[in-house]
């Protein structure tokens, strides 16, 4: 006998794995239904209950499934005991129960069972599942996990076995009849074996007797349960006493609340990451607008805008005079929690109900921290997430909304059944009292309106008070579509998907109500309920506006007992921490120093009264603490970086490395004595290092004393044209051509916003055309203008959130007291949720830990030195006039030198030919927008070719070493003290105005400089010029402490590379190994410098990148695609023992778990065996069995690594020695140049041993006029031939639609490669050039894109394909004559017999041209040669070239 059945549930479970036991987890059944057929398919007995629900009701969501209603149930159902009754009976008169997805139904009706305290007769039953991988592979429908077919449906089954779906799904009588079916056609089919049905093999032949044909229904009728449900709804409401509001109170409703405010209390910003469109400024510009006198932030699960929206909404109301002091508005910082049942249970997925917590006063707005940072550090799952017991323990000062309809009270209501939500709303009721509300909303939905009806009634029922909500994602309601797109944008989606729940489906508002409604909006939604409007004012009086803003609050640092002052535990003071840092300022003096001269000693002591009277003497203990800790890691500190360079107490602590009075840095340009801002140190660690300093703070402070600063990505012009593009299916060519109209760095906000004048003010004269047609783009009505128009919406969105590359926050206490923390994906740290332009202003103190790559770099090379030369070098000691420096500097061959390596760095160091330090100090603080312009006139000057002038005698004292020109911000701090007499910290003042352009205060400061500068007798004429001179340049002019201590660095570095070239560039290109495009640039460098880079080889490699013996360079293994840290550890290690002999020795020898097979293979592919007998073809050859030579090498040296483990024991105690003979090499041909270099660029990203096109190079350099990157700018060449040369790649030959071929193919050149396409005659005239690894010769010439005769838009630019030939055939189609030059003085027998040779030894029938020339005089003499002829090869011109003769070819 088979039993089949189904159910239909109040809804799903929350745990799907719970047991049966936990009856409150389980649904509840409302309908079951049962067919019994015996072994032949013949039906004995159906059955179809509903079931009144007893202690429960049916929720909306489950209704909207099966269409049952409460109601309904109630009305026409049976009793629980009597349906179990009856199904026990059922049950007994079989052996199998079947089911589609029977797990589902066994639990839903196991749960009843016990909750009538019967044992739960299911498991004895055999199961027979329609739902299996079985029925998987029978259906085979696309799209299950791992790859796999997924599980069928019903509906699915029904078709494939039928050929016609079957539509009434969710009515158990209609499914069990369906899954009848489908189960007797699998019996009839054979898809069950006899083992599954325990049958005998001749079953399925009687079965089939009685089945011949396919299965039929049986035809039962199935009443319509919705159209059931709704009949009951009308004939109750039709017998209701309920009536409904009058007019008259309506009237009298909306009177009433025309002098009440509404304000909106439940809004998201930007801040809920991709799920709203309003910026907290927005929220606060719609909040006055609208004469609101609160606005509240409730973000998903953060609190990262929460300092932002306080700071600004206390900013408005700032601006507003004492009369409009009425309009001012309340910050109420809240929080949308998910609260689950157990914040630490990560066992299975639980978001938990989204309940808004808001904060009464400051205390509440800490309790509110508290809680999210939980939320991430403990909670994190999903969803940041906490739990009840959480809210217990810092619910003091917080006011609750019971949320939107994922609330837990309405969740409840539409999902789970009306007495649990009571439950719930009672827990709430009796946690907070009156500072719970029940949030009531409309946004014109049906589940709204079903919650709604409950929710009302039993807030009344427990006297809960209701507020009126519009929960807000977006500012206007036209940006609703907006809003949409940025949903698809969260969740990868296309907008063209429809929304919904389940496959096929997306996430989606479900109307366009969720905008930020006016006052009068919102008070005619509640016009029927006055009282959720009214009691909005109870909530906003009840918060105590705050601010959020403190003073940076400085980590308590140990000092030693015997400078320790009692008074400081009195009054707070720092008395102590001051005198510890004077003495080890003093101490550290005298090592630097040596004698104290008294202009040192002022210059140390008004230092430490200045950081004294500021209070900051904790702050240089705690960065000298972690520094000299980092000294002793062996971890590299960078000489200074940034104003502190200009302090002396800060060069005496070892915490800065250059000297300020020797280079004339100014303390106050860091700490102004007169007005106390915090200090800002920061600090370069080598990049390897840096992160064992962090360690130390960590182990110092505490892990929740210590976090890094969060950083959020927000969507960018261009970013959220591609987004938006994506979301609206727009072509991805179109996508790109409408960013590219975009200019860099702009944002589409300015654009729209200029006037005509103003576009042309504001970018170049290239950028204005591109800048118009985007705005004419955007008025047109296509999907183009669409998705520019919503983009403008979108930009500025947090797009995601990171961590600041540097920024680290130490606390005095535990962080989350302060702010509230969350947790990043690539670090273990917390992380601030306030961003880096309010930590300080939050109190926290920020140090910035930067790794800086070029401190590796030097280190590294220091390592290669004392390795190669035994030579202990010490950077910061290298003489600051060597003459190989400054050699280098001059020649502007600067390639790998930190900050001046660029190509216009170099032309103006060839330019200047700098001689001292001071020169690179200025070049560095020159070369950047701005100052740039005054590099030719600098030059001049110290070149002697342009006077050296000062407007007034006294300012050559400060602007003598920069040649009268000021540079440096320090110089005008310095000549305003001379000229002017202005303090140090009027200096400083004057400075910061300057720089960041502060009129009022340079208006009122100009006076007083001319008036006193004038009492000491300086002409007023030539103050206001200097006046109007520094105006203009001083918002340019740099930080000289911060130029002079990365002089200092690039001179360090500089000096390695002239000293010890290869060792610098090995360090170079072991620094650059995860760039492979840089160490294929730098690998060209050492090939300009003569240094030989040869491939990687495991008898002299190590990780990175070494010099050899030889002084070669030697390619690091690390740079091997396959072969580890691990791998390379034990070849270095064990080759300590000995160099290796052979790869069986290597293999013998090495620790075989850390070198794999991937790792011998890349070793073999890169060149890293070459050194022994073998070539590479022999490491891959396969035998007849397809095992590669290079597995049984590691098969070999496995099995003799376990004999020499094994310990067998002689007779006479010694080891026995089993003899494993070595594989045989296979015999195979070698590689060709061309597969050798492949396999190298497969493994290593780049070619290591040459380049395919190396024969080629006079080819490309002599006849191409573009490389292969320019192709991605077509627009720069349009009407030019761009002749091009390279490696074809792949080819497509392809079809279009009516059967014209066409191809895309890809060219490499010595940098990049791009993909081609070629169309129509051209790509029948050119297509046998398309062959892979061939050398191809390009001529196209770059047309105008076509016009689109509908929209007259102008395509991308077009490629013409000219022609095509091999590369191997240029020379000789291209050189038509070679030009020798001869200078006047080489010309003599021994050259001319030398040059005759050569011209015999290449006879040929190009054309021979001698010009001899004297430079003095300006004499050239041309002479065509008309008895010989020559053969212009590759050949000859080495040949020349190696004989250092000068040609031209034409």
């Amino acid at each position: 006998m088979f039993l089949i059945f189904d159910t239909e549930t109040t809804g799903l479970p929350k745990r799907w794995n719970a047991p049966l036991s936990d009856t409150e987890n389980w649904p509840r059944c409302i309908q079951i239904a049962w067919q019994l057929h015996d072994n032949n398919g013949v039906l004995i007995e159906h059955e179809d209950y509903l079931i009144q629900p007893e202690g429960f009701n049916v929720p909306y969501d489950a209704e909207k499934i099966h269409g049952i209603s409460t109601e309904l149930a109630s009305k026409d159902g049976v009793p629980l005991k009597d349906v179990i009754k009856r199904f026990q009976k059922a049950l007994s008169k079989t052996k199998f129960i079947v089911g589609q997805n029977l797990g589902f139904d066994n639990n839903i009706m196991g749960a009843e069972f016990i909750r009538l305290g019967i044992e739960n007769p299911l498991p004895n039953y055999q199961v027979l599942d329609t739902c299996t991988e079985k029925t998987a592979q029978l259906c085979q429908l696309p799209g299950g996990r791992g790859g796999k077919f997924k599980l069928p449906t019903l509906s699915e089954l029904h078709t494939f076995l039928f050929n016609h779906p079957f539509s009434e799904a969710h009515n158990a009588t209609a499914d069990v009849e369906a899954t009848t079916r489908c189960f007797l056609e699998l019996i009839r089919r054979k898809i069950y074996s006899a083992d599954e049905l325990q049958v005998e093999p001749d079953y399925f032949e009687t079965f089939n007797k009685f089945n011949p044909e396919p299965i039929k229904l049986i035809g039962l009728k199935h009443i319509n349960l919705k159209k059931a449900s709704d009949r009951i709804r009308k004939e109750i409401a039709s017998i209701s006493n309920e009536e409904e509001v009058s007019s008259d109170t309506i009237d009298k409703n909306i009177a009433g609340l025309e002098k009440v405010s509404f304000a909106h209390l439940h809004n998201h910003s930007q801040f809920s990451i991709l799920q709203s469109t309003s910026s907290t400024q927005n929220l606060i510009k719609a909040t006055a607008d609208n004469k609101m006198p609160a606005v509240a932030l409730t973000d998903s699960g953060n609190m990262m805008g929460a300092f932002h929206f306080v700071m600004q909404v206390n900013n408005y109301n700032k601006t507003l005079s004492e009369e409009d002091s009425s309009k001012k508005i309340k910050a109420i910082v809240g929080c949308e929690f998910f609260v689950c049942e157990d914040h630490l249970n990560k066992n299975h997925k639980d978001n938990g109900y989204q309940i808004v917590l808001l904060a009464k006063n400051k205390k509440g707005y800490h309790n509110l921290a508290k809680m999210s940072s939980i939320a991430f550090t403990d909670g994190f799952y999903y969803v940041p997430r906490i739990d009840k017991k959480i809210i217990e323990k810092y619910k003091e000062d917080i006011m609750v909304l019971s949320g939107s309809l994922y609330g837990e009270v309405p969740s409840k209501i539409l999902n789970i059944g009306e007495k649990q939500a009571e439950d719930s709303l009672i827990w709430w009721k009796e946690t907070f009292g009156e500072d719970f509300y029940i949030e009531v909303s409309r946004h014109h939905q049906e589940d709204e309106k079903r919650v709604n009806s409950v929710l009302i009634p039993m807030a009344k029922k427990h006297q809960v008070k209701l507020v009126a909500t519009n929960n807000t994602y977006y500012i206007n309601k036209k940006d609703a579509n907006a809003h949409d797109i940025l949903l698809c944008v969260k969740d990868g989606e296309k907008q063209a998907t429809p929304i919904g729940r389940g496959r096929g489906y997306r996430y989606g508002l479900p109307n366009q109500e969720y905008y930020f409604k006016s006052q009068s909006e919102m008070k005619t939604l509640f016009k029927d309920l006055p009282q959720a409007i009214k009691n909005i004012s109870e909530i906003i009086e009840k918060v105590t506006p705050f601010s959020l803003k403190r003073d940076v609050l400085l980590p308590k640092f140990d000092i030693p007992k015997e400078y320790q002052n009692q008074e400081d535990d009195v009054d707070g003071g720092k008395r102590g921490e001051n005198a510890f840092l004077r003495a080890l300022t003093y101490e550290g003096a005298k090592k630097r120093y040596g004698e104290l001269s008294d202009e040192l000693t002022e210059r140390l002591d008004f230092e430490l009264e200045v950081i004294a009277n500021t209070g900051y003497p904790g702050y240089f203990l705690i960065v000298q603490d972690f520094i000299a800790e980092a000294r002793k890691m062996d971890v590299s500190v960078g000489p200074g970086r940034g104003s502190a360079a200009g302090s002396v107490v800060a060069y005496c602590l070892w915490i800065t490395n250059i000297d300020p009075i020797k280079y004339n840095l100014l303390f106050e340009r860091f700490l102004n004595p007169e007005r106390i801002s915090m200090p800002d140190i920061d600090i370069d660690f080598d990049d390897e290092g840096r992160g064992r300093v962090l360690d130390y703070v960590i182990e110092k402070y505490g892990t929740n004393q210590v976090a890094q600063i969060i950083t959020y990505g927000t969507m960018a012009a261009k970013s959220s044209i591609r987004d938006t593009a994506r979301v609206l299916d727009l072509p991805l060519n179109s996508a790109d051509r409408i960013s590219k109209l975009i200019p860099n760095m702009t944002k589409l906000k300015k654009i729209f916003g200029y006037t005509d004048s103003e576009i042309r003010n504001n970018f170049r004269n290239d950028e204005v055309p591109k800048v118009n047609e985007l705005l004419v783009l955007a008025e047109g009505n296509d999907l183009e203008a669409q998705t520019v128009n919503q983009a403008r919406i979108l930009e500025g969105s947090v797009r995601n959130v990171g961590t600041h590359a540097c920024g680290v926050i130490i606390t005095p206490d535990d962080i989350t007291n302060f702010v509230p923390v969350a947790t990043a994906k690539d670090s273990d740290m917390f992380v601030t949720q306030f961003d880096n332009s309010v930590v300080e202003s939050a109190g926290l103190l920020k140090m910035d830990f930067l790794g800086l790559k070029t401190l590796t770099l030097i280190k590294d090379t220091v390592k290669l030195v004392k390795l190669k030369h035994q030579v202990e070098l010490d950077p910061d000691s290298f003489p600051l006039d060597d003459e190989l420096t400054f050699e280098l500097f001059q020649k502007g061959e600067t390639v790998g030198i930190f900050q001046y390596e660029s190509a216009g760095m170099q032309k103006y160091l060839k330019d200047l030919k700098p001689t001292v330090f001071d020169d690179l100090i200025a070049m560095n603080a020159l070369y950047r927008p701005g100052p740039i312009e005054y590099i030719p006139s600098f030059v001049n000057r110290k070149n002697g070719d342009e006077d050296i002038l000062y407007d007034l005698p006294a300012m050559e004292e400060y602007l003598k070493e920069t040649y009268g020109i000021t540079v440096y911000q320090e110089q005008v701090m310095l000549l305003s003290q001379k000229l002017a007499n202005f303090t140090k910290g009027e200096a400083d003042v004057l400075r910061k105005a300057m720089g960041k352009k502060l009129i009022a205060v340079l208006d009122k400061m100009k006076p007083k400089f001319i008036t006193q500068a004038k009492e000491n007798g300086h002409d007023e004429e030539k103050l206001e010029k200097i006046w109007k001179d520094w105006e203009a340049f001083a918002s340019y002019a740099f930080n000289k402490s911060h130029s002079t201590c990365y002089a200092w660095i690039a001179y360090q570095t500089a000096y390695l590379k002239a000293h010890y070239p290869a060792e610098y560039m090995a360090a170079v290109l072991s620094n650059n190994m995860n760039d492979i495009k840089q160490v294929s640039f730098f690998m060209e460098e050492c090939r300009r410098m003569g240094l030989e880079v040869l491939g990687p080889d495991v008898n002299e490699s190590y990780y990175k990148f070494t010099v050899n013996n030889q002084g070669a360079i030697r390619f690091g293994m690390g740079a091997i695609k396959g072969v580890g840290g691990n791998a390379v550890a034990t070849i270095v290690e064990t080759r300590a023992e000995g160099k290796y002999k052979s790869v069986f020795d290597l293999a013998k020898r090495i620790d075989l778990r850390a070198a794999n097979k991937k790792a011998f293979e890349g070793l073999a592919l890169a060149g890293g065996f070459d050194g022994f007998d073998s070539h590479r073809a022999q490491y891959l050859h396969p035998d007849d069995k397809g095992v590669l030579f290079i597995e049984k090498v590691l098969r070999f040296a496995a099995k003799f690594q376990e004999s020499q483990n094994s310990d067998q024991l002689d007779m006479f105690g010694g080891s026995s020695e089993v003899q494993i003979p070595e594989p045989e090499v296979p015999p195979c041909e070698k590689w060709g140049t061309l597969k050798k270099l492949k396999q190298e660029k497969e493994v290593v990203g780049i070619y290591i041993s040459g380049h395919p096109l190396d024969d080629f190079k006079t080819e490309i350099n002599r006849f191409c006029n573009c490389t292969a990157s320019d192709f991605n700018y077509l627009e720069n060449f349009i009407n030019r031939e761009m002749c091009f040369a390279g490696m074809v790649g792949d080819v497509q030959h392809r079809e279009t639609k009516m059967g014209k071929g066409w191809a895309l193919f890809t060219v490499e050149d010595y940098n990049e490669s791009y993909e081609f396409r070629i169309f129509g005659e051209q790509y029948l005239k050119f297509r046998h050039f398309l062959v892979p690894n061939s050398f191809i010769f390009i001529r196209a010439l770059v047309r105008e894109g076509w016009v689109n005769k509908e929209t007259q838009k102008k395509g991308d630019p077009r490629l013409q394909f000219n022609s095509m030939q091999m590369l191997q055939e240029v020379m000789d189609s291209h050189a038509k004559r070679l030009t020798i030059q001869l200078p006047i003085e080489e010309v003599s027998n021994d050259h001319i017999i030398n040059l005759k040779q050569i011209i015999k030894d290449f006879k040929g029938d190009k054309h021979l041209e001698l010009i001899i020339y004297e430079t003095s005089e300006k004499i050239k003499i041309t002479m065509p040669s008309k008895k010989f002829k020559i053969d212009i090869s590759n050949d000859l011109l080495k040949r020349l070239e190696k004989e250092q003769i000068s040609y031209k070819l034409n």
